[in-house]
């Protein structure tokens, strides 16, 4: 079985070549030129280059293939226009649904995102039945809200089995370009003030969410969507996760709508002085105590059984206090756990098995 993986190098993407190579499937990774591929050094798969606004370089990437994975999108609330978000999304989808169908494969899978079924002011719990409200109208949500729509419009037009998946907030190794999942951790532990705000999500690890992806392809339902999540908990419980995984104290402090507003609008000042991206935006402050809370009863049907939060936390410390995303500096302030370094060397195993980086 040749798989065809769109946005192959993203932190998702990464994960799902992994789990792809594992359960036997070939792999063609679907990249753009200046695609930074560290996250797939030393696999056994097959480079194609392109760009999925580019119909005549999807139609070559998917010859060939017997199966498509479209996990290329831009998941960021800073840096992209909404038009721009809205046209990767929705232009994108169809494109490579176009292309499946002109090259005769019977199924894609996309990565849409938990954010569809919208948020709520309260601890409530919500499912693939619930619809995006008012207070869900950042230009990311709104973007992967017609991203869907136009995909399963434009499926059942050519006849393609489209399923979607939608993974909540998402965190793992092999993210080189730091988006505001893996970037809550490093943005907590870069904040001296260990500083936590009223809300909750749900979070999941990014090799459960890649192995969501294989069983919705091989046992999901054409025209169903299946949400890929975990625990849901309060942001003072993911955050004192954290502090414990690293050896740190807090969280010290919750701030509220106001400050979070003040806050994010310095980092954003700060951002255009220097060209990083900020770790916070006033549109994720906007979001600060809403609960992004999902059920996942419908993907375990497919036998989707997802680690614990505080097991994804761990394997994405692991990774992420190695990497570039961490500054020498504050890496000599962490007092890693015993779970971090077993999710360390647990992965390394895996890979001096397998013969690949980590």
């Amino acid at each position: 079985m040749k798989a065809l993986v769109t946005g192959a190098n993203g932190l998702i993407g990464a994960n799902l070549v992994r789990e792809l190579l594992d359960a036997g499937y070939g792999v063609r990774a679907f990249v753009r030129p200046t695609s930074d591929v560290r996250s797939l050094e030393s696999l056994p798969i097959e480079f194609v280059h392109g760009d999925v606004l580019n119909v005549e370089s999807l139609g070559a990437a998917t010859q060939g293939c017997d199966i498509v994975f479209h996990t290329a999108a831009v998941f960021s609330y800073w840096g992209i226009s909404p038009s721009s978000l809205e046209q990767l999304a929705v232009d994108g989808t169809t494109n490579i649904i176009e292309a499946a169908h002109q090259a005769e494969i019977r199924r894609v899978v996309f990565t849409s995102s938990s954010v569809v079924f919208g948020s709520s002011n309260r601890p409530l719990v919500r499912n693939e039945t619930h619809h995006l409200d008012d207070q869900d109208s950042a230009p990311y949500v709104l973007a992967k809200a017609l991203q869907e729509r136009a995909a399963f419009d434009h499926a059942e037009k050519l006849g393609v089995e489209l399923v979607a998946v939608c993974p909540t907030m998402t965190v793992g190794p092999y993210g080189y370009r730091l988006g505001p999942s893996n970037g809550l951790i490093v943005s907590y532990l870069m904040d001296g003030l260990r500083t936590t705000y009223p809300g909750g999500c749900n979070i999941v690890s990014a090799e459960d969410v890649a192995k969501g992806h294989r069983l919705a392809a091989e046992n999901g339902l054409p025209g169903e969507r299946y949400l890929l999540g975990s625990e849901n908990l309060k942001w003072q419980t993911i955050h004192g996760m954290i502090s414990e995984l690293c050896g740190l104290p807090g969280p010290h402090w919750e701030a509220n709508h106001t400050l979070s507003f003040l806050a994010a609008m310095g980092h954003e000042l700060a951002s255009r002085v220097t060209g990083v991206p900020p770790l916070v935006t006033r549109t994720q402050a906007g979001m600060v105590g809403r609960y992004y809370w999902y059920d996942h009863t419908k993907a375990a049907e497919l036998g989707y059984q997802p680690a614990p939060a505080r097991q994804a936390l761990a394997k994405a410390i692991a990774w992420l206090s190695a990497s570039p995303h961490i500054s020498r500096q504050l890496r000599t302030t962490l007092r890693l756990s015993r779970e971090v370094f077993q999710a360390r060397r647990a992965k390394e195993r895996r890979a001096e098995v397998k013969g690949v980086t980590t």
